[in-house]
Order: C-alpha cells, then sequence, then structure tokens
C-alpha cells in the first residue's frame, strides 16, 4: 500500500496541510470504495476538511502536528482527526458576526448521531462517520 491509499496521514498544524488532507482522503476513498458515489467521496471529503481544520485552529500550537486516520467499509467510511489538546469541542452560538465556528454544525447535519469525541494517550480523536447508503 503506497502513501495515497494508506489509511493514516501526519500532517503539519499548517493551513495548507487542510488541502494535503482532502486530497489524501479523495484517493483513499475512490480506492478502497470504488463503487462509492461521488456524494458519499465529496462528503467525506467536507468531513475530513472540517475535523482538520478544527483541529489544527483549537487543537495545536506552533510545531504540533495532527494524525489523520481514514477506515472505509460497504456501509461507512470513517474519519478521525488525532490532536495533542484534550479539550472537547463545543458547538459555538451562531453569530451573522462571525464567519467561522459552524464546523460542528455542518458535522451534525452530516453525521447526525455519528461522530463524537475519544480520549487518546496523547491528546483526543474527534471522529465521524458518512454513512455509505
Amino acid at each position: 500500500m503506497d502513501v495515497a491509499t494508506s489509511p493514516g496521514l501526519l500532517l503539519d498544524n499548517s493551513p495548507q496541510s487542510v488541502k494535503t488532507a482532502r486530497d489524501h482522503v479523495r484517493t483513499y476513498v475512490t480506492y478502497h470504495l470504488p463503487e462509492a458515489s461521488e456524494d458519499h467521496v465529496d462528503t467525506v471529503v467536507l468531513v475530513a476538511s472540517e475535523l482538520v481544520t478544527n483541529a489544527i485552529r483549537y487543537g495545536t500550537k506552533p510545531g504540533d502536528r495532527v494524525r489523520l486516520v481514514l477506515d472505509a467499509d460497504g456501509s461507512r467510511t470513517r474519519v478521525e482527526v488525532h490532536d495533542p489538546v484534550r479539550r472537547r469541542p463545543r458547538p459555538r452560538p451562531e453569530s451573522a458576526n462571525r464567519d467561522r465556528g459552524r464546523g460542528l454544525v455542518i458535522l451534525d447535519a452530516l453525521c447526525s448521531g455519528r461522530w463524537g469525541v475519544d480520549p487518546v494517550p496523547l491528546g483526543k480523536a474527534v471522529w465521524a462517520e458518512v454513512s455509505s447508503v
């Protein structure tokens, strides 16, 4: 298995890493689920983008890295993002004056009841599952 189809990817805490994650997720899902609909692939890419963005923005400090972990089968694709901060994500109140803080709202809309946060030895893993059906 080469890097493009590997389930794990280590990312720097820079904005460019979000694009790297999106590209990796698209390649991974289309390789491991060749019958997946374009809608499924796009949804998984969006979920991964939100999770990686949030991990970089709120779960790292300079020099930290985040880890993207993927798993796919015929019924769902799971996206996990590990970061070194134990603080759990929390929804922010809606505001027309703020142009960020909507990541968990998007996650709820795309993966209702199928996302969560688990402690890991050096931080936390925020995960979401996108149904294939």
